[in-house]
């Protein structure tokens, strides 16, 4: 396949290096038996107290140690399979959007019937990791599975199967909410039940997995070479696909997300020297038990009480972040998107019309939402006294929502700009999920901070994330995959911090929770003033830098060679962003696409010059967001949908579509 990394094995290979297995095999017996020593006395007379130990030990500490490795091991071969298939070293259950897609069908099924804990647990798990990663392949095929592709549509699924499920857990909470702090990974057990249930689906796995060795060995040929071997490609890589999303559901099923274990286990055995498949099959299964193994058992020797630090799941998911920035060296593909971020499809002769055009549709937009909503006797438009009563519910979430668009706009085309990548948005390069990691730290210092601190945390988060993206991307010259790619890593590092918060199912969960789905149910006068405020005060400046906005994508060094001092511009630049980024994430949530949208709209209408661009950008991301508010209101009336949610539901699509083009 074009475009892919090459997973093959080396005309000579590496001799096999022992110690870092050794290293990891120690560092496992040393943590388990910290733990055996160091577990809390069970309180009362010798006799009683021994038997409940025993007890504990047997059905509680022992099963557990079990799931550990059984799931760790199943992980681990879900990933070399993936990866071989594929021939992409950043392939697993994570990336590709299976964890998602199973924990979106197993909430939907828990919130339809609680009852739904038995044997179609797994089968509910499986139909929704196959979806997924069917999607995520569907949209990848026609560029041959090129890792950046595969990456970032992985990501959007994940976005929307993320969005979804937090809105099921926010309608059902009753049900639902266990569903949330289950899938951070909880690998808590108190009998055998799950290690009876896991061990002979690994079994079965395994020996599949070697019945496929042969397919496995050819595949990690290019396709002409695999066909003239006489290997059915299609049929070999949709068995190998289906025993991978398999084994990745059926540990979701029992014991949650285990984030990015499938990424890890085979960069760690090739970092011990396996290279053939055959290697690979046996040490990728070993090194995930090991890893998770050890991960669960620090998780409870490092908590307060020998309570759990974090669940395993969210723990394990701190690895992907950094191991997916190890690994972009190692993806070679093409760019997802080619065309350069000033190409438009067709050149407006008078653009500031078409602005006053634009403009006058928002005003339409705003008025007509303010005015028109569903009420018991069918549609209805708000005037006189009713109209009074409901402006003040409805006015300042309809502001709230329609600033926070238009800085998304504005932040979007900023990082555009900055990068020189039209699919650079703060969504898409993990900013804002940044800020969320920012909001998660200011609730975990202070508990429950004022909106000033949430909002400063957020703050200091989007811009956190922006600054190291652009610090890893320019090694590359801020190159169009680099770049995506180390987005998508800071944003999985960021949501797993997120998760490790989620998953404590206290208030602070149901405050990130609120975030993450992005309501606009609560706004009041404090969001809609911050949200003109902040409007006003970061995009006036950006008029004044229209010059720097037309010459940075040129590139470094032609920006240089003009006479623009590229890193302070860059910087405040990604400052404004980070700001917009974060307080339209406050007010919103993170999942809204619209500052990817927006500028891309704005283009697609033929707006040319950086001011024009900047706000065409402004006035496209308002409506957008304003006419998502209002969708969300009247679309399953009386009810709610979450604002975030629905303008995801429109910007996913989209991304999806700008993938799926050649050009």
């Amino acid at each position: 396949m074009p475009g892919t990394a090459d997973l093959s094995m080396p005309l000579r290979a590496p001799s096999p290096s022992l110690l870092p297995a050794a290293l990891l095999g120690i560092a496992c017996i040393l943590a388990f038996s910290l733990l055996l020593l160091l577990r809390p006395q069970v309180p009362g007379d010798t006799e009683t107290a021994a038997a409940l130990d025993r007890i504990l030990l047997w059905s509680s500490l022992a099963p557990r140690a079990a799931i550990a490795l059984i799931s760790g091991a199943a992980l681990g071969l879900a990933g070399a399979l993936l990866q071989r298939v594929l021939r992409n070293p950043i392939a697993d259950a994570s990336t590709l959007g299976i964890a998602s897609g199973a924990e979106l069908a197993l909430t939907l099924g828990l919130s339809l019937s609680p009852l739904l804990v038995g044997a179609s647990r797994e089968l509910a798990a499986f139909a929704g990791g196959l979806a997924a990663v069917a999607i995520v392949l569907a949209l990848s095929w026609r560029r041959g599975f090129d890792p950046v592709t595969v990456a970032i549509s992985g990501m959007i699924v994940s976005l929307i199967a993320a969005s979804l499920s937090v809105t099921l857990v926010l309608a059902r909470g009753e049900y639902a909410m266990s569903i949330h702090i289950w899938g951070a990974g909880a690998l808590n057990q108190q009998d055998w039940s799950g290690v009876i249930s896991l061990a002979p689906r690994l079994a079965a796995g395994i020996a599949a997995a070697f019945l496929l060795l042969r397919p496995l060995n050819v595949l990690a040929l290019d396709d002409s070479s695999a066909k003239s071997l006489g290997v059915a490609l299609h049929a070999a890589r949709f068995a190998i696909l289906i025993l991978a999303v398999w084994l990745s559901a059926s540990v979701t099923a029992t014991v949650g997300i285990i984030g990015f274990l499938g990424l890890a286990a085979p960069a760690i055995a090739r970092l011990c020297g396996a290279r053939s498949t055959g290697q690979m099959m046996i040490a990728a299964p070993l090194t995930g038990a090991a890893v998770l193994f050890l991960a669960d058992c620090l998780t409870q020797v490092l908590g307060p009480g020998f309570s759990d630090l974090a669940p395993t799941g969210a723990a394990t998911a701190l690895l992907g972040g950094p191991l997916l920035l190890l690994l972009l060296p190692r993806v070679h593909g093409f760019s997802a998107v080619t065309a350069r971020p000033d190409a438009v499809l067709r050149h407006l002769r008078k653009p500031g019309t078409a602005l006053i055009v634009l403009a006058i549709l928002l005003a339409a937009i705003f008025a007509a939402v303010l005015t028109i909503g569903p009420a018991e006797g069918g549609w209805s438009i708000a005037t006189g006294t009713l109209f009074s009563d409901l402006l003040p519910f409805r006015l300042p979430r309809v502001v709230a929502a329609g600033g926070a668009g238009a800085m998304l706009g504005a932040a979007g085309f900023l990082m555009q700009r900055i990068t020189g990548n039209p699919i650079a948005s703060p969504e898409v390069l993990g900013v804002s999920t940044g800020g969320g990691a920012g909001l998660t730290v200011a609730l975990f210092l202070f508990g429950f901070p004022s909106p000033a601190v949430m909002l400063s945390g957020m703050a200091l988060g989007a811009l956190a994330a922006l600054l190291v993206m652009i610090a890893i991307a320019g090694r590359s010259g801020l190159s169009a995959e680099r770049l995506l790619l180390a987005g998508i890593a800071i944003s999985a590092f960021s949501m797993a911090i997120v998760s490790m918060v989620l998953a404590q199912g206290d208030m602070r969960s149901y405050i990130l929770l609120t975030w993450m789905s992005g309501s606009t149910n609560r706004a009041g006068g404090f969001e809609a003033w911050t949200a003109v405020i902040s409007l006003a005060v970061l995009t006036a400046p950006l008029f004044l830098m229209t010059r720097w906005l037309a010459i940075l994508p040129l590139g470094a060094g032609l920006s240089r060679s003009i006479g623009l001092q590229v890193l302070p511009s860059r910087l405040i630049l990604a400052v404004l962003a980070a700001l917009m980024t974060a307080i339209s994430s406050f007010l919103v949530g993170p999942l809204s696409l619209t500052g990817l949208i927006a500028p891309h709209l704005a283009r697609l209408i033929g707006f040319q010059r950086p001011h024009h661009q900047l706000l065409g950008a402004i006035l496209i991301g308002a409506g957008v967001l304003i006419a998502a508010d209002w969708l969300s209101r009247v679309v399953i009336y009386p009810y709610q949908v979450p604002v975030g949610l629905f303008a995801a539901l429109i910007g996913g699509p989209y991304l999806l579509w700008l993938l799926g083009r050649r050009s």
